[in-house]
């Protein structure tokens, strides 16, 4: 770890120990203030081979439907595999979906077949749910990403991603908490036209070379928290994309995987809206990026009023990257000159080592530069040590404190 710098880690660990504590504390308790129900009561298995997908869908319908606030529990020691289900509100009082145990998905895309191919554990309309427990929730993603083409190169891409593994849609309230999430056959845990989520001391994880497998995944969401979490998989840890506003992502530990995103936006000339995002408190650790913000050419809206502040990278590729001509396509993108604004964006005592010579590099739209950028108390270098570089085009800004490497901003609008 470079020195001085706070592990987000040791308190993620704290808040999951506490966390599967409670589950032991919502088994003895619940009962005398609310309705406990558990799977078994509707006759699943729990042997991670038997289909539980109907006990799962009685249950959620019971608990949704009752008179007095609920707790749907998947009980400890035991496994239920589950099939693509769509969980639907609004409930008649707030839900507790509390995972003790581990849910399973089918282990081949095959079994997708006739569904919907984006969707596994799918929460529709369903406002004030809390989900916690100290389980897991297992994508079983492997056999997706052997057909994907990001991995297999021959392999035809196809225009529907994989699954994503957890899912909320049009929900208010949501609090996520104290679970593991691991293996996704695409995105593990996403938020799509939600609003007031927090997603806090989770343990997300799939392998380095898993396509697609964003941790926290945001789009068109607002105010969201994103605390304290262990996340390290194939693809970004944290990812905002749509119209996502009053964003807080703090102590999370990321790596490896691609970094924290703010991005991609503009794509097929779709008008994007990112503002008031904070991140702080994070350490990334052998990512391909560290803090990123990219927009495709010809896209409209707006990056604004964002803010980096404490991050720790180490051996990251590229630590601290904007890029308004992101192309990510086989075939090279056309020029365009309408692009996404880039505005106000902060990077405070961001710190530690980069893979690469090239520490900050921004790249900014000729018809629509970025402006009111800020470096302050900047210091990256190359692991191993020896200087690093910066690389600025169309950027303006001011750089304050000890900045290294210098500061690449125009310091009027270019």
């Amino acid at each position: 770890m470079v020195p001085g710098a706070r592990a987000p880690a040791a308190s993620v660990l704290r808040g999951l120990v506490a966390l599967a504590g409670a589950a032991v504390l919502w088994f003895s308790g619940a009962a005398e203030a609310r309705v406990l129900l558990t799977l078994d009561d509707f006759g699943a298995v729990g042997d991670g081979i038997a289909n539980d997908t109907q006990a799962f869908v009685d249950a959620w319908t019971a608990a949704c439907g009752s008179e007095e606030q609920a707790v749907l529990a998947v009980p400890v020691a035991k496994a239920y595999q589950i099939w693509p289900v769509q969980l639907s509100g609004p409930c008649k009082k707030k839900l507790k979906l509390l995972i003790a145990g581990t849910i399973v998905a089918p282990a081949s895309p095959d079994e997708w077949a006739g569904r919907d191919p984006m969707k596994w554990l799918y929460i529709y309309g369903v406002d004030g749910l809390s989900v916690s427990g100290g389980g897991t929730i297992d994508g079983v993603g492997q056999e997706w990403w052997a057909r994907s083409c990001k991995r297999k190169k021959t392999q035809p891409c196809n225009t529907r991603p994989p699954p994503r593994a957890l899912h909320f849609e049009e929900c208010r309230g949501v609090s996520v908490q104290g679970v593991t999430l691991q293996n996704g056959p695409q995105f593990h845990l996403s938020f799509t036209r939600c609003v007031d989520v927090k997603a806090n001391f989770l343990r997300v994880v799939a392998p380095v070379d898993s396509p697609n497998t964003d941790g926290v995944h945001l789009n068109d969401s607002s105010r969201v928290q994103i605390t304290d979490n262990l996340i390290s998989t194939g693809d970004d840890c944290v990812s905002m994309v749509g119209n996502c506003s009053d964003v807080r992502v703090r102590d999370i530990s990321c790596g490896p995987g691609h970094g924290i995103s703010i991005g991609s936006l503009g794509k097929n000339r779709t008008t994007d809206r990112v503002e008031n995002v904070r991140v702080d408190t994070c350490l990334l650790t052998n990512t391909t990026n560290g803090v990123r913000i990219k927009s495709w050419q010809g896209g409209m809206g707006s990056a604004l009023d964002l803010r980096f502040e404490s991050i720790v990278m180490k051996n990251v590729s590229n630590p601290i990257i904007i890029d308004q001509y992101y192309c990510d396509q086989p075939t090279p993108c056309a020029n365009q000159t309408e692009a996404v604004e880039v505005r106000k964006v902060e990077f405070v005592d961001v710190r530690g080592t980069s893979a690469t010579a090239q520490a900050i590099k921004i790249a900014c739209s000729d018809t629509l530069p970025c402006r009111v950028l800020e470096l302050r108390n900047v210091n990256l270098t190359m692991v191993g040590g020896g200087a690093a570089t910066a690389s600025c085009y169309r950027a303006s800004g001011k750089a304050v404190g000890a900045v290294a490497p210098a500061s690449c901003l125009a310091k009027g609008d270019p």
